[in-house]
């Protein structure tokens, strides 16, 4: 911490696992920005932990504990006054890096413990412009002892638990994709740790899920959201974020019918055991 006459300083924080390909653009866009830089990795087989180090952050294993636990333990990880919250696959560009250092240097009053920065992401070759989805602004920057991580397993989001928030121009850049394959793979990976969590979730909100809110989906990103004003990006983005949806409700729906099927078959296997007389016969 610094004392009461310093400027406050910034670490950044970021949670990692497999992300070579990523994590040194990651850290390198705070470059004499941040003091200090923490990952906490989730068990990386490549090169992420060492790049990490080479680039000067504290990096922390930690077996995965769900998205939202994985943050918050990063979060408290961190010793400076205010603290920066990028994915791997994410990156500051210039004007961001330079709203922040002047917001920071002007020392922000108390009563503001955080800042929201929109993104920008590149997919499928190209900057989108329109989908909200990709380009929804994020509460990022907080100060320490002032937000936490709700506990989500997947989709989680950083809150204030004091003080109010303020925007900041500039973008956080976004990669999240290398192609329509990596994304399949995400969604696959997501989708199967949501039915996991939400395996307990009504029948007719499933059968909602899976027939009506695709399609909702997608009318919502491609024309409320002026996706089509992306041309063909933005019709496989909005498509694939709808057939997310599907394959979401799809997964919830098999699990429910495994267990239907498992307590089928352990009532049987019961009274098979227990014999005719269990039938008073």
């Amino acid at each position: 911490m610094t004392g009461s006459g310093a400027a406050p300083t910034l670490a950044l924080v970021v949670i990692t696992r497999n992300e070579e390909a990523n994590i040194g653009r990651c850290l390198t866009s705070v470059s004499g920005l941040a003091e200090e830089m923490v990952v906490v990795d989730s068990g990386s087989t490549d090169g992420t932990p060492a790049i990490a180090r080479a680039a000067g952050a504290r990096v922390f294993t930690q077996e995965f504990l769900g998205y939202g636990r994985q943050k918050q333990l990063a979060l408290e990880k961190a010793g400076c006054d205010w603290l920066l919250f990028l994915d791997a696959d994410e990156w500051l560009d210039e004007e961001a890096r330079g709203a922040i250092g002047a917001a920071l240097g002007a020392r922000p009053p108390e009563t503001v413990t955080g800042y929201r920065l929109r993104r920008r992401t590149f997919y499928l070759g190209g900057w989108v412009k329109h989908a909200a989805w990709l380009n929804e602004p994020k509460l990022r920057l907080v100060r320490r002892g002032a937000a936490r991580w709700k506990p989500d397993v997947v989709h989680e989001s950083l809150e204030l638990t004091s003080g109010c928030c303020r925007s900041l121009p500039g973008r956080i850049l976004h990669s999240p994709y290398r192609d329509l394959a990596h994304q399949l793979q995400k969604i696959d990976r997501y989708t199967e740790i949501i039915a996991v969590r939400d395996q307990d979730t009504p029948a007719a909100r499933i059968l909602f899920g899976m027939i009506l809110e695709p399609p909702l989906v997608f009318l919502q990103s491609w024309f409320l959201q002026l996706g089509f004003l992306d041309g063909l990006r933005g019709f496989l983005g909005a498509s694939l974020q709808a057939f997310y949806f599907f394959l979401r409700y799809a997964k919830i729906w098999q699990r429910r019918r495994a267990r239907v099927e498992e307590a089928r078959e352990a009532r049987e296997a019961k009274v098979s055991k227990a014999g005719p007389d269990a039938h008073g016969r």
